[in-house]
């Protein structure tokens, strides 16, 4: 961007030149012309005394005439000059137009980017928290499973612990039984 605005600066001041140069060519050229025609109109009464002169006249007038047309031919040059210049200047406006149309797209993309996210974030966000609360609702289960699976083993094993022994008192032996 700034190498555009830089680029266009530089345009304005060889344009500002370039008709700074014309306006001084253009009254080069009306003074010349007015020259000319003082001179035509000067001698247009007077009759030349000597031929001479009269070639002299005539010198003066074709060398004015070549200078006019030197000044003319310049000023056609430069004319085209800020025409193509003007064009380079528009040309240019353009593209720093829809360059700042394009920079305030990106903007507003980049303003906008963070909502997106964010919005994108939470709508996973949600499958995951579905899922999370599911395990822990499964592990809960399972723990409570757990308990009761550990609960009725430790039952069994405490009943497993009252088996009676036989005794040896005496010659008779009792065989065990199963107390509740």
């Amino acid at each position: 961007m700034q190498v555009i605005n830089s680029s266009y600066s530089t345009n304005q001041a060889e344009v500002a030149r370039l008709q700074e140069e014309l306006q001084m060519r253009d009254e080069l050229v009306q003074q010349l012309s007015r020259e000319l025609f003082r001179l035509v109109k000067g001698n247009a009464g007077v009759v030349p005394a000597t031929n001479e002169s009269s070639e002299q006249y005539q010198a003066e007038v074709r060398a004015l005439r070549e200078q006019l047309q030197g000044v003319e031919q310049q000023v056609t040059f430069y004319q085209g000059q800020l025409e193509e210049r003007n064009g380079e200047v528009v040309q240019l406006r353009q593209t720093v137009q829809e360059l700042t149309d394009r920079t305030r797209m990106l903007e507003q993309v980049v303003q906008e980017l963070p909502k997106v996210y964010r919005q994108k974030f939470e709508d996973r966000m949600g499958s995951v928290r579905d899922r999370v609360k599911t395990l822990q609702n499964e592990n809960r289960r399972l723990q409570a499973e757990l308990q009761s699976v550990s609960y009725r083993l430790a039952v069994r094993a405490r009943r497993s612990q009252q088996l009676d022994l036989p005794s040896f008192a005496g010659d008779t032996v009792s065989l065990p039984g199963l107390t509740n």
